[in-house]
Formats: structure tokens, C-alpha cells, sequence
């Protein structure tokens, strides 16, 4: 999938790139629906605590509640189905919830129910919830049950996210701002310098998007997917793209944008690669053409000399293949707060020369 990069980025000026490109070549349904009341969410306090993991700073939790967030770890006590589905003064049925790990509730709804019916037992619910100092309520309702909508915007009610198959909304009990934790903010991109013996690029020319028709060649781009790692995603890109089977060896920078995608901010990790084949199978449905290009060629574009961020990728890029910059290379590192493994990525070249490291001691030890 190609990543769009933006043609306004403001840096400021660098030294050209010739010294650079002069360096010894080396051997690279009918009727119509029903208008909603408009709800908004609560106004949200401002906050600059310091991320420390699950709690975070002051033991709260910060994380999203996403359909890949919101695992059946967050869930402390899960309410019995059938002791759920009680009578309340003989006329109200219960909703299936359960509790988080952060005293709030969860509304998990699986099965039909007639709306009128819904709305009374939501209404019930809120009030002895409110009642028992319960603060955040959560309703995931699958795409199945989109008939339930209205009835939970009328109580008040707000969208907090959607996924393909499912709407997440979100209430707040207290009259007070809200704490909620905020939908995903991020994008993440990837591009992928990868060069030759030739000193050659890999280059492509996308079928669509804003450099469509253009004829102008520009590295390997993508998006990752969710719960893929960076070093797996710009890999995957670059076969996609070309066909040409590559090795992850370092995120050489990374760029933050905002309101890039819906409003979303975006995350471009600019990464090199070891190339492991080199013949070309372009991708018929994104991908125009796609070659090794010299890189004096490469960087004499009109484009790439106006656009800040390709010309960057290019000096970085160099500078990593004649060993004069250090990247981010990822290590498999252990949470105290859960079992999952995760990636860290760092300059593990100048850490380890890092007098007294934690790598260094514990190599010793």
C-alpha cells in the first residue's frame, strides 16, 4: 500500500548531497433513517503525565480500548450471562457487561434486542451504576446491532471508535471533564532505502495516488499493518512493491505529520535494507514501474531536489552505506506488566562503545 509523503515539509537547509554522491562507488436497507441527536463527548482535561507502562503515571492506565487493545487482560470481573440478564423490578432486563481493570463497565452486546428494550435497560443501568460511583461506561456494539445506535446517543452516548466489524461508544457518569483514554492518534508508515553493490536504488513509480503520471521514482513506501512489527512491515513493502526479497537492518529516522489521514497524525519510519534478490516483479495494482536506478540519477530529480523529506532519506540512507551513521536496530525485550514481548529499537553501536551499558554488563556477567 503506497504512503503518500508530504510535498510541504519545512526543514531547515542542509548541506548538499554531493559530497555524497561523489564518494568512491563501492561494490545496495429502504427507508430512511432516523437523524441522531447530536452528542458530544464531555470536554477532556489536558494532561502531561509521563508514560510508564501500564498505570502510567499516578497507576492510570492511558492506553487505547481498541478492538486489538481491548483484550480479555483489561477485564477484572466478568459478570455471569444469565444472572446478567435479571429482572430489575420485574419489567427491566439487564445488559451483559463486564468490569475493567480501571472500575469502569463494559456493555459487550452479542444478541438482538428490541431497541425500546435496550434504551430501559441502558437507562436502569446508568442510574445505579451512577449511584455505585462507576465512572466510564463502554458499549461495543457489533455491526449486526446497528439498530442500537440511536438508543444509546439518546442517553447520551458518544462515538469513540469504529473498526470493520464493530462500534465502540463511551459515556461519562460524573459531571465532570472526562479521562477516557483518546482513540489511536498514530499512523504508521514505512519506507524502505534499499541499495545495490552497484550502488543502485530501488525505485518505483506509483500507478496512483498524488505522483500519478508523473514520472517521478521514489523509494518504497507503505503502511504497516495492525500488529505488525516495523522491521517485518517495510520488508513485506518492499516485496509487495517490486518482488525483491530484502533484510531489515536499521530505522535510519523516523518523521512526525499531523492530520495526515482522517484528521490522524502519522508516524514515517525511514528504513534500510539489505537486498537479497534482485530481479523485479512490480506490483500490477499499485505500482506503475519499478527498477535499480543509479543513485546520482536518483537524486537528480526535480522532485527530490525540491522535497525536503526524499532528500533526506537519500543523505541518511548514503551516510548509513559508507558506515558513517548509526540506526535503530530492534532487540526482544520482556514487560513487567505483561508476558507479550515487544521491540526496542536503538543505536546499539554506541551503546555498546557506552561506558558501563546494561548490554555491556550484562555481556560481561
Amino acid at each position: 500500500m503506497a504512503h503518500s509523503l508530504s510535498l510541504s515539509l519545512s526543514l531547515p537547509t542542509r548541506a548538499p548531497l554531493l559530497r555524497l554522491l561523489r564518494r568512491r562507488r563501492g561494490p545496495a436497507h429502504s427507508a430512511a433513517p432516523r437523524r441522531l441527536p447530536v452528542c458530544s463527548a464531555p470536554p477532556r482535561p489536558r494532561r502531561g503525565a509521563l508514560f510508564l507502562g501500564p498505570g502510567g503515571a499516578g497507576g492510570r492506565q492511558r492506553s487505547g480500548v481498541g478492538s486489538r487493545t481491548m483484550s480479555a487482560s483489561i477485564y477484572s470481573t466478568t459478570v455471569d450471562a444469565e444472572s446478567a440478564m435479571t429482572k430489575n423490578g420485574g419489567d427491566v432486563d439487564l445488559l451483559p457487561f463486564v468490569y475493567d481493570k480501571h472500575g469502569g463497565i463494559i456493555i459487550e452486546m452479542t444478541s438482538p434486542m428490541d431497541p425500546q428494550a435496550f434504551s430501559a435497560s441502558l437507562k436502569s443501568l446508568l442510574s445505579k451504576w451512577r449511584e455505585q460511583g462507576i465512572r466510564g461506561v463502554w458499549i461495543q456494539l457489533p455491526i449486526s446491532l446497528a439498530n442500537l445506535i440511536q438508543s444509546a446517543v439518546e442517553e447520551g452516548f458518544w462515538y469513540h471508535h469504529a473498526e470493520e466489524t464493530y462500534l465502540m461508544l463511551a459515556y461519562w457518569l460524573p459531571n465532570t471533564p472526562h479521562t477516557l483514554p483518546v482513540n489511536a492518534t498514530h499512523r504508521v508508515g514505512v519506507g524502505a532505502f534499499v541499495m545495490n553493490d552497484k550502488r543502485e536504488v530501488l525505485v518505483v513509480q506509483e500507478r496512483s495516488g498524488v505522483l500519478k503520471g508523473l514520472g517521478i521514482w521514489k523509494f518504497p513506501t507503505g503502511v504497516v499493518e495492525p500488529g505488525e512489527d516495523i522491521n517485518i512491515g517495510v520488508v513485506r513493502e518492499v516485496k509487495e512493491e517490486t518482488g525483491v526479497d530484502a533484510e531489515f537492518v536499521e530505522v535510519l529516522a523516523f518523521r512526525q505529520s499531523h492530520k495526515a489521514y482522517f484528521e490522524k497524525s502519522d508516524l514515517f519510519f525511514v528504513c534500510i535494507l539489505r537486498p537479497l534478490s534482485f530481479d523485479i516483479t512490480k506490483q500490477e495494482s499499485e505500482i506503475e514501474d519499478a527498477q535499480w536506478m543509479p543513485v546520482e540519477e536518483f537524486a537528480a530529480q526535480p522532485f527530490v531536489q525540491k522535497h525536503e523529506l526524499v532528500k533526506y532519506i537519500l543523505e541518511v540512507g548514503l551516510a548509513k552505506a559508507d558506515k558513517e551513521y548509526a540506526g535503530f536496530s530492534p532487540i526482544s525485550i520482556k514487560s513487567a506488566f505483561s508476558p507479550k514481548q515487544s521491540l526496542f529499537y536503538m543505536n546499539k553501536r554506541d551503546l555498546e562503545k557506552a561506558s558501563g551499558s546494561i548490554i555491556n554488563t550484562q555481556k560481561d556477567s
